[in-house]
């Protein structure tokens, strides 16, 4: 048998492609919003300049789009009730933040002055924005009480707190950051149903005024600060097996 050369395997090793990673199969009554080589189901942000872009087959977010107006990754169709399949993961912590204490009610916890208490953490930001709103955005970052709830609900003090309560997540079901974690996000109605990685967090929450249909977004948040450090709750964030069945 004729041996090959070291040098020809190594130029081979080094002009050679790179091996994308494929989607997963949609699976049995779902369609992909996203096939691995483009963003063709996806309206890119006027004025990006390739910040949101397909990179080694998934969704890839550096951050620092340059857009001059809104700079998150819009489906092209809107959508009512729905169950949407998502993989994602947090590809690095953009520096420290100053995280509250958010208690299992949704409530955080206050010092005398009646502002929050916190704690600096690193942590990076991003989301999936739900029937066209960021008002019904659940929360991708590093916080203790977890990915997946709905910060424009559960933050706001006006409503009440029973409703606060359920769309803070039941537990912190995050892999850690560089890892790929799992979102089911089950719509009907007003009502909401969170799946992380295998773990119910969120489970048939409400969710007051939500139109009837609207597109989804993966946010942008963040990016770098004029001095060219970063914000530390910016989205470096990868997306891939996108999936949607609608109900």
């Amino acid at each position: 048998m004729k041996s090959v050369p070291l040098l020809h395997l190594a130029l081979l090793a080094f002009f050679s492609p790179p091996v994308l990673a494929a989607p997963d199969p949609a699976p049995e009554g779902f369609r992909s919003l996203f096939n691995g080589k483009d963003l063709g189901s996806w309206v890119v942000p006027e004025g990006d300049n390739g910040h949101w872009k397909v990179l080694d087959g998934v969704i890839d977010y550096d951050a620092q789009s340059e857009a001059s107006g809104e700079k998150h990754l819009w489906s092209e169709e809107e959508f009512g009730d729905f169950e949407l399949r998502i993989d994602w993961r947090i590809k690095e912590t953009t520096g420290f933040y100053d995280v509250p204490y958010v208690l299992p009610d949704g409530s955080t916890v206050k010092g005398p002055d009646g502002k929050n208490l916190t704690h600096p953490m690193p942590n990076a930001d991003s989301g999936i924005y739900l029937r066209g709103m960021s008002k019904y955005q659940l929360n991708i970052w590093c916080w203790p009480i977890g990915s997946g709830e709905v910060y424009g609900i559960r933050n706001n003090e006006t409503l009440p707190q029973e409703i606060r309560a359920g769309v803070t997540p039941k537990l912190k079901a995050d892999h850690p950051i560089g890892h790929w974690n799992t979102f089911v996000i089950t719509m009907k109605g007003d009502r909401l149903t969170v799946v992380l990685n295998g773990h119910t967090i969120i489970e048939n929450a409400l969710l007051p005024d939500v139109p009837e249909k609207g597109r989804i977004a993966l946010q942008h948040h963040g990016g770098k600060k004029p001095d060219g450090t970063w914000s530390p709750a910016s989205s470096l964030v990868q997306f891939r097996n996108i999936f949607i069945k609608p109900l």
